[in-house]
């Protein structure tokens, strides 16, 4: 069962004073009067308590030009890479430090009765070809999961999206591939049980949809380029022997929500690390489409958050760490995020938890990854207040030694 309690005033915007119209009545008859006499041409879209408030953008440096990640000979972080872009720019020319390295595509694909992603991963002793899904309706998950020592045959461009990604085994077959307009992703496995399964979705990427691209820099050796992409719509198919199960249209053939997302990640880690990361997409009470995408504990202390709000395609990024509440052991408990400059109030109730156990003495990770609905309020970057409920998402707490 899904319950959103949303507050009854907007979040308050930053550098928004206190609302004193109740303390001076005068005051009121006097705004009612000049509101009265208002030019009728006034825009609607501008008029009213929903006014936008001016906000304080974030601190953080914009990057507008292409830039390489590292120094020439690809072991030292660039200054001119610290910062964050709208669309991807950096070259992650990683190079040395053998075991250090880390390079990621993983896409998601969110839809009201099933969740799943595909993994392609090379962390430079290992590499991880993954497809899973799971019905959020039942628990029922399945796919499969393939760990290459070496990671020979995995390989990930410095530029992402420029080159397929593929691989092909006895039991899994991917091809993850840019085509015009977004990127297809293709599989085909088979089931533990030894059902034949396979996934055909094409997640769109219109023209000028945002997405948030930062540099978290521990220091200069340590470092890691993300790119994380929200509000994707999705459409195609996921096949379990003789099930299909349409992804972005219902069963008659209607749209339904399906919304992609994309994590890549270029970077050389701290051997333990924790993080949290979270994402979603949904329609707002005033028709907008808001992505959502948040982070934690990984980037404290470095000057740059992975945070930000994108509306109808257009990013508004977040400066400010953001507070997540949640019990790590009661997962199916509500997630609780907050910015505290104002900006984000948000909950996910989950409605499935995966977690996942991977204990290799040296080496080892430990993930609680839930599903589920959003609901609260986010401010733009031109002060406007939107409410979701009901946004399709996730979140998650990771403690890994890597």
């Amino acid at each position: 069962m899904h319950f959103c309690v949303i507050p009854a005033t907007p979040v308050a915007a930053v550098g928004q004073t206190p609302d004193m119209d109740d303390a001076n009545p005068e005051a009121d008859d006097q705004a009612d009067d000049q509101a009265d006499n208002q030019s009728s041409d006034q825009s609607d879209d501008h008029a009213g308590p929903d006014t936008p408030t001016p906000v304080a953008l974030t601190h953080e440096h914009e990057i507008t030009e292409p830039v390489q990640l590292c120094l020439p000979g690809g072991t030292q972080l660039n200054p001119a890479a610290r910062g964050w872009s709208r669309v991807p720019l950096h070259d992650c020319n990683l190079s040395g430090t053998p075991g250090r390295k880390k390079r990621w595509d993983y896409w998601a694909v969110l839809t009201p009765t099933h969740a799943l992603s595909v993994t392609y991963a090379d962390v430079d002793y290992l590499g991880i070809t993954d497809v899973w899904w799971v019905d959020l309706r039942t628990g029922r998950t399945g796919g499969r999961n393939r760990s290459i020592p070496g990671g020979v045959g995995v390989s990930l461009p410095d530029r992402p999206g420029t080159e397929p990604l593929r691989s092909a085994a006895k039991h899994q077959v991917l091809d993850l591939t840019d085509e015009p307009g977004g990127t297809r992703l293709s599989a085909a496995w088979t089931e533990a049980d030894g059902t034949a399964a396979s996934l055909d979705v094409f997640v769109e990427l219109a023209n000028g949809h945002e997405s948030l691209n930062v540099v978290i820099p521990w220091n200069d050796e340590l470092f890691q380029f993300t790119s994380k992409h929200q509000a994707r719509p999705a459409h195609g198919t996921l096949t379990i022997g003789d099930e299909v199960t349409p992804i972005g249209t219902d069963e008659h053939g209607d749209a339904a929500p399906a919304w992609g997302v994309l994590d890549v990640g270029r970077g050389r880690w701290p051997y333990e690390t924790r993080w949290n990361w979270g994402g979603g997409a949904g329609v707002a009470n005033t028709g907008a489409v808001i992505g959502i995408q948040i982070g934690a504990k990984w980037t404290e202390g470095t000057g740059f958050t992975e945070n930000g709000i994108i509306v109808d395609g257009r990013l508004s990024k977040l400066g400010s760490e953001l507070t997540w509440t949640y019990d790590w052991d009661h997962p199916m408990s509500p997630w609780h995020v907050v910015d505290p400059s104002g900006r984000m109030d948000l909950t996910l109730t989950p409605t499935f938890d995966k977690h996942t156990v991977v204990d290799a003495k040296v080496m080892g990770t430990e993930v609680h990854q839930v599903f589920g609905t959003w609901c609260g309020t986010v401010v733009d970057d031109d002060g406007r207040a939107f409410t979701v409920d009901g946004a399709l998402g996730f979140a998650e707490e990771s403690r890994s030694r890597w």
